[in-house]
């Protein structure tokens, strides 16, 4: 099996001059965390296999300002860095990419249209191609939706866009299988439900994701510690895990998480 995969995440709020890097618990709640290229060289040093980074308060004014961080950063960051938030066109794709991004990726814009996807993979490679998907647990059955049987409960799964801010009907299982057959190279799988929250994963959310796309998964939403991300390699297919809070407060480090799997069977790179 290829190796799991650790990557740090980097909300960047661009509103304020040099964007700075937030944090928040289910999309609420932002605290400061740091200065983006400053935390991600940290994270590259700590052994970190890719960064990500996700412009929550993406605009057209502030589009320059990502470009910004992504320069800097691949400056001294030589892990694959991929960029989201407010990517709407193929032509915005290439300013990141020329910038130093190696992935982009996509959530409102794709969801509005979706062969936005398949435009991005024909010209860079599905490779480049991360699709976010930012789901929310809907408890009970409903017509028409993959549902899932949770420990809590039959369940499906909606997703939203405009970071959290609006839902949109869509199936988020659905959409992700959707996705991939329109040329996504990858899933960025967060549960709104666990974000920041440190209760976890979400492991029927991850599970029935990565059990149906033949594309690696990213677990996203809930990590506190090296046992959750134990747990979510153990229990789902996922290719990769994605925490936060955990790297930024300094609680953790990469490396500490990244032996700690190695002793329990994981096959990571250190």
């Amino acid at each position: 099996m290829l190796a799991r995969r650790i990557i740090p995440c980097l909300d960047c709020d661009l509103g304020v001059p040099g964007g700075r890097v937030v944090k928040g618990i289910e999309f609420k709640q932002i605290r400061y965390a740091g200065i983006p290229w400053e935390l991600a060289g940290k994270y590259y040093q700590e052994g970190a296999d890719e960064i990500v980074f996700l412009d929550i308060t993406a605009s057209h004014e502030r589009r320059e300002t990502m470009v910004d961080v992504i320069k800097k950063t691949s400056e001294s960051v030589f892990v694959p860095l991929s960029v989201g938030g407010g990517i709407r066109s193929v032509d915005e794709a290439t300013d990141a990419f020329h910038a130093g991004a190696d992935k982009v990726t996509v959530n409102t814009a794709a969801l509005k249209r979706p062969e936005l996807i398949s435009e991005i993979a024909d010209r860079y490679g599905r490779q480049a191609v991360v699709v976010a998907i930012d789901a929310k647990r809907r408890p009970g059955r409903e017509e028409g939706r993959v549902v899932i049987e949770a420990p809590d409960g039959p369940c499906w799964f909606e997703c939203s866009f405009y970071g959290g801010r609006e839902f949109t009907g869509i199936d988020a299982i659905d959409w992700a299988c959707r996705a991939e057959r329109l040329g996504a190279g990858e899933i960025l799988l967060t549960s709104m439900d666990r974000d920041g929250t440190y209760d976890g994963f979400d492991i029927p959310l991850t599970g029935a994701v990565s059990s149906r796309v033949k594309i690696p998964v990213i677990a996203s939403g809930g990590c506190a510690s090296p046992e959750h991300m134990l747990e979510v390699f153990q229990k789902t297919s996922a290719s990769a895990a994605l925490a936060a809070s955990i790297f930024h407060f300094g609680e953790w480090q990469i490396g500490e998480i990244k032996r700690y799997l190695r002793e329990n069977g994981v096959n990571v790179r250190l």
